[in-house]
């Protein structure tokens, strides 16, 4: 047995103090309206104990379920490794709980180290304040048991430690990702409003689409959701080509980390049956689609074309649309956003008939010039506004 096994064993049997149940406890931080999407993703993947808050899903397991969650999930934004918890009523008691915590296993002098904090209903009332007691009771420790100290990293870390104190009330846990779960490491060209990757997919999930019949964006941007929906199709894994924080960690096991790499990319389809295709009027969104297809491995999936939302044409009988028009959150854009969105309802009328249409609405007073009723309405958050996916089914 290696020492990796040891700490990595030792921190799931630490993490379930108070939280019961078996394996490694483990918490998906979700945005907000995802969170059932990313249960069904848990449960796909054998999660254990799989329990849904807002803002996350709490789920248990074993390493090899860590490694797929992060390779896998594409709802979350991250994925965490609960290390403790205690009550936490004082600045003290907040010290001296993260000094129980066996950061001797998890730290060695030599490495890099940051806190996050997150409060809700405490009486420790300052984030960074908190943040910076919890680091010093660790700095401390390594001190006092090693005689030297990690350096702090805020950026890229060796072991960033997530802190979250609710109702007086501390959870310790791993930051697993290093950068969060939506920087798949393909889109490097981004343009002025882009679509985060696990929005895409939630919508994509929402959608249905399995590849059987085709799939357009007449206003892909920077193609973030055809490329998801491809990706998400083909049964790629999403985090294949990155790089994760956990891979720093003394425990890490790199041998079963490519084995479990290998089996998800042995398991993910090379092509589809049916077209994905991606129209934009502006010539540098095109380009920029075309890039990220090539470092995501899809260029031979999905086609992008320079065409204008209003030329858009159905490729076969039936299909499935998706779209993300602008949605006038500045002061005074509604008002010339009004005719694109009745085109829009338009083009559906008179062009998709027999498609399946999903557009994400920021407004809804926009949407409703659209003149069709939606069939479903899903609530979605891009960043802090609350949208709706709206679909239509274009009998």
């Amino acid at each position: 047995m290696t020492e990796g096994r040891q700490i990595i064993r030792r921190t799931g049997k630490t993490a379930q103090a108070g939280v019961g149940g078996t394996g490694l406890q483990l918490f998906a931080t979700v945005p907000l309206g995802a969170e059932e999407l990313t249960a069904a993703e848990l449960t796909r993947l054998g999660a254990d104990t799989i329990a849904p808050v807002r803002g996350g899903v709490a789920f248990s397991g074993d390493r090899r379920l860590l490694y797929r969650s992060l390779l896998q999930l594409r709802t979350a934004s991250r994925v965490l490794l609960q290390l403790g918890q205690f009550p936490c009523g004082s600045p003290q008691d907040l010290y001296d709980g993260m000094r129980t915590l066996p950061w001797g296993e998890l730290l060695t002098p030599d490495m890099t180290l940051a806190v996050d904090c997150t409060l809700r209903d405490s009486a420790i009332t300052h984030s960074h304040f908190a943040a910076l007691k919890a680091k010093d009771a660790i700095v401390d420790l390594l001190r006092e048991k090693t005689g030297s100290r990690p350096n702090i990293d805020t950026k890229t870390p060796d072991l960033r430690v997530n802190l979250h104190i609710a109702k007086n009330q501390a959870t310790v846990s791993l930051d697993a990702c290093g950068e969060s779960l939506d920087r798949r490491g393909w889109r490097l060209d981004r343009n002025d409003a882009p679509l985060r990757e696990t929005l895409a997919a939630a919508i994509m999930l929402h959608s249905g689409w399995d590849g059987s019949v085709p799939l357009l964006d007449p206003m892909c941007g920077s193609g973030t959701l055809l490329l998801e929906g491809t990706s998400l199709a083909l049964g790629q894994a999403a985090g294949a080509g990155r790089e994760f924080g956990l891979m720093r960690w003394l425990d890490f096991d790199r041998r079963l980390w490519e084995q479990v790499l290998r089996e998800e990319r042995a398991a993910a389809k090379e092509s589809l049956a049916s077209p994905v295709l991606g129209y934009d009027r502006d010539p540098k969104a095109i380009i920029a689609c075309r890039e990220n297809a090539r470092r995501a491995g899809l260029a031979y999936n999905v086609a992008f074309d320079r065409k204008p939302f209003e030329e858009a044409e159905p490729c076969g009988h039936q299909g499935v649309l998706v779209m993300n028009p602008p949605y006038g959150v500045r002061m005074g854009d509604r008002s010339s956003l009004e005719p694109l969105y009745r085109k829009i309802g338009e083009v559906f009328k008179r062009r998709f008939t027999g498609w399946t249409a999903y557009l994400l609405a920021g407004d809804l007073e926009l949407a409703k010039l659209v003149g069709l009723k939606p069939s479903r309405r899903f609530v979605l958050f891009n960043g802090p506004l609350e949208c709706r996916l709206l679909k239509y089914e274009l009998y």
